[in-house]
């Protein structure tokens, strides 16, 4: 069985979908893998490390995509690259299903299965194969190095000749993947960390990273069937915005991790609260392509808000895509282990890692996950 790995086509997506170590794994199961040229030159993974380790090298996408039963990419495909998939083959990356119709109607005519990483279960037994997790952990991690870089004090609490200098405060808003390696990674760096999340059931982890769960009364489940937040009544919204507020008047670093899945991200951090953070502040706000958990947000700029800082990266990932990457890989070598059995892939219908991201099928969307997206 023929793995394609193409090269990305998005602005400024620097990872690939298979890193050289994965390769020479792949081989010895029996794929055959074909990479097209420079497909791993922007994060660091050079086309001689893909022949060293087996793999034959594809002058374009179109000649990867028709020798290859399985294609394997980072982001979704765009117009052209749809029309060149080999009829009745696979496509496994992140495809946003919700906002690239188009791309689903034609794998339909195309009878392309196509997977959706960002569909995969949140579950024990598909933690291997969690890109969205791996993601999370380089977007928790970096958005604290883009504070850092950002505001002018210290992390840690010193004790010099010149007087003491306090920790820095850092507030994380989620406490999912994404904020957990935050709050990690602040305690590293030796701020004090306050996070707040929806969910009382993260409280332990939170804790156990060294930083302050702030708790306030709930009256309602915080979190649907697969473990992520979802979205809570107007009186919760309320009482959440309240204690948001006071935290955030005495932080440093606001990180803003809050996402709901396939909505809008919900608006933690309105104006008046900026207004009453001081000087100097910064604000991270992870979810601002998602439509920013911060209403003064802008995707991939920072705006200046009377000295505070508010920063709205895009692509996280990207910007580490040589580590990225080699995570990303390693979960899609998990997924491919998985789903083939002896050489055939196997749609088994009664396992929730294959059906839960299989978007489409011999000709036929069948997501009832995105149908019920859509339908909303």
């Amino acid at each position: 069985m023929k793995i394609g790995v193409v090269k990305e086509s998005i602005a400024n997506e620097k990872r690939v979908a298979i890193v050289p170590e994965s390769v020479k794994r792949l081989i010895a199961k029996g794929f055959e893998v074909i990479v097209e040229k420079d497909a791993g030159k922007a994060a660091n993974y050079l086309d001689k490390e893909y022949q060293d380790m087996g793999a034959s090298i594809a002058n374009s996408f179109s000649d990867t995509a028709s020798k290859s039963d399985i294609l394997l990419k980072v982001r979704h495909v765009n117009s052209q690259e749809a029309d060149q998939l080999k009829d009745g083959s696979y496509l496994i990356s992140f495809q946003d299903p919700v906002n690239q119709k188009d791309n689903v109607s034609k794998f339909e005519k195309k009878k392309i299965n196509s997977f959706a990483l960002e569909f995969i279960p949140r579950s024990s037994l598909a933690q291997s194969m969690d890109v969205l997790s791996s993601t999370g952990t380089i977007a928790g991690y970096k958005a604290v190095m883009i504070a850092a870089n950002a505001q002018q004090k210290l992390f840690p609490m010193m004790m010099t000749a010149a007087g003491t200098i306090p920790p820095a405060k850092v507030l994380i808003l989620g406490a999912g993947v994404a904020g957990l390696q935050a709050i990690a990674t602040a305690r590293k760096l030796g701020a004090v960390v306050e996070a707040f999340d929806t969910r009382p059931a993260v409280k332990e982890e939170v804790e156990s990273l060294g930083g302050k769960f702030l708790e306030m009364p709930l009256e309602e489940d915080a979190q649907d069937d697969q473990g992520y937040a979802k979205e809570m009544s107007a009186e919760f919204i309320k009482k959440e915005m309240e204690l948001i507020e006071k935290h955030i008047a005495k932080s440093d670093i606001c990180i803003s991790t809050a996402q709901v899945f396939g909505k809008k991200a919900p608006v933690l951090v309105k104006e008046y609260m900026v207004q009453k953070m001081r000087p100097g502040s910064v604000i991270v706000d992870l979810a601002a392509e998602q439509g920013g958990n911060c209403e003064l947000s802008k995707p991939g700029e920072t705006v200046d808000y009377n000295g505070v800082l508010i920063i709205g990266p895009q692509n996280i990932p990207s910007m580490m895509a040589e580590h990225a990457s080699k995570m990303f890989s390693k979960n899609l070598e998990n997924l491919l282990f998985h789903i083939v059995k002896d050489n055939q892939i196997d749609l088994n219908s009664e396992d929730e890692i294959i059906q839960r991201p299989l978007i489409t099928k011999n000709g036929e969307t069948v997501s009832q996950l995105l149908k019920d997206i859509l339908n909303k």
